[in-house]
């Protein structure tokens, strides 16, 4: 295992993030003598733990694993279970300090200990009232006059389906920093909502119009098909038009182009009124971008998988300068990031992160760029 390597999954274990198959890894590789002396050594370095780090109740710190353990491992069966607890046992030898630590008032967390913020999901509903939505929750959905319209079940909203015959009733979902979320609209349409995106819908779709939605931000769509209502995704700068397809929509308003990437299907892209004349159409593995405050719409052939694997959770950036990479580490992350070196900002990298804490991230670019930085609650300094 590499050095990185070995460095990643600690940060990963330490920031309660590391699968089964991780943690296992970990404990194989901290057989090596050497190895352990390597892991305490980066402990004590990142963490602040003094020499003090070997007193600690044992039997306390095998609870509180073995409850670990059962809460994520629950549907394991006997034998992979009783495997698992013999890694859990070396890592309490080895690790046992480092939970006493995180649990403990006696030693104090460094500087370097990052802290997101924690904003809540909003529902909107019309233009009046709004609603929080706790993500480990299972509640029903009313509009403003107490009628159920839908469900959410955790990090999902699905609205009943229905199509209605008089006026539009309208809700707004609101994602802040640092969350995803996932709606299920009245026509069976499903969208990807991701961090610091808004999203303005019908309760239900007129029977007598095309059905229509405001973004702002990014969201992946997969439309479900209805000839008599054609779907539009409205955004400040394009408008998309589609029957049926699956489609992903970056609008951030720091961003300089508005970009459709389709997955599959096809779609149409037009600025303001659409005309036979300023129609784009895009077919599957296409990218139409278009630069803000100009009329031209471009595309190109991609890879779409760079541009939907947020919705997993990674992060990929290709070609990209560093400063629209602390953007989406905001987002992904909700945390601020002050970047005092702009030549930096300058720099193109190319990586990719899948569902990594941001210890990690950092640490990459730490290691792999030079790049230095503080780190003061939530907020991260570039110097």
């Amino acid at each position: 295992m590499t050095v990185k390597k070995s460095e990643r999954l600690i940060v990963k274990f330490i920031t309660n993030q590391a699968s089964q198959d991780e943690i296992e890894a970990l404990t194989e590789w901290l057989k090596d003598k050497d190895n352990e002396l390597v892991f305490k050594d980066f402990v004590k370095t990142n963490y602040a733990i003094d020499t003090t780090m070997n007193s600690f109740d044992s039997s306390e710190i095998r609870k509180q694993l073995s409850e670990r353990i059962q809460t994520e491992n629950s549907v394991f069966d006997k034998r992979r279970f009783s495997s698992y607890y013999k890694y859990a046992a070396i890592l309490i030898l080895v690790l046992g300090s480092l939970y006493f630590y995180k649990n403990s008032d006696v030693f104090h967390p460094k500087q370097n200990v990052i802290i997101p913020r924690e904003d809540e999901i909003v529902l909107q509903l019309g233009n009046e009232s709004e609603q929080t939505l706790d993500l480990k929750g299972t509640r029903n959905v009313t509009d403003k006059s107490g009628k159920i319209i839908g469900k959410q079940d955790k990090n999902r909203l699905i609205y009943d389906k229905a199509y209605t015959e008089g006026t539009l009733e309208y809700n707004t979902l609101k994602i802040p920093y640092g969350k995803k979320f996932e709606v299920q609209l009245s026509d069976g349409t499903v969208v990807y909502l991701n961090s610091g995106t808004s999203l303005r819908f019908p309760v239900q779709f007129s029977k007598k119009q095309s059905r229509e939605v405001s973004l702002t931000g990014e969201a992946y769509f997969e439309v479900t098909k209805d000839k008599m209502h054609p779907f539009t995704v409205n955004t400040k700068e394009v408008n998309v038009e589609v029957l049926g397809t699956k489609f992903n929509v970056d609008t951030y308003n720091e961003n300089i182009t508005t970009d459709v990437v389709l997955v599959d299907g096809k779609v149409s892209l037009y600025k303001y009124e659409k005309t036979n004349q300023n129609q784009v159409f895009l077919t599957s593995g296409e990218k139409g971008s278009n630069i803000k405050g100009q009329s031209a719409i471009t595309k190109e052939q991609v890879n779409t998988e760079y541009y939907t694997a947020w919705i997993a959770g990674s992060l990929v950036f290709k070609n990209a300068p560093f400063e629209a990479i602390i953007k989406k580490l905001e987002r992904q992350y909700n945390v601020t990031f002050i970047n005092k070196n702009k030549v930096l900002g300058k720099e193109i990298f190319n990586a990719r992160f899948d569902n990594e804490p941001i210890e990690v991230v950092l640490k990459y670019f730490s290691d792999s760029y030079a790049i230095d930085y503080t780190i003061e609650g939530d907020r991260i300094t570039i110097n």
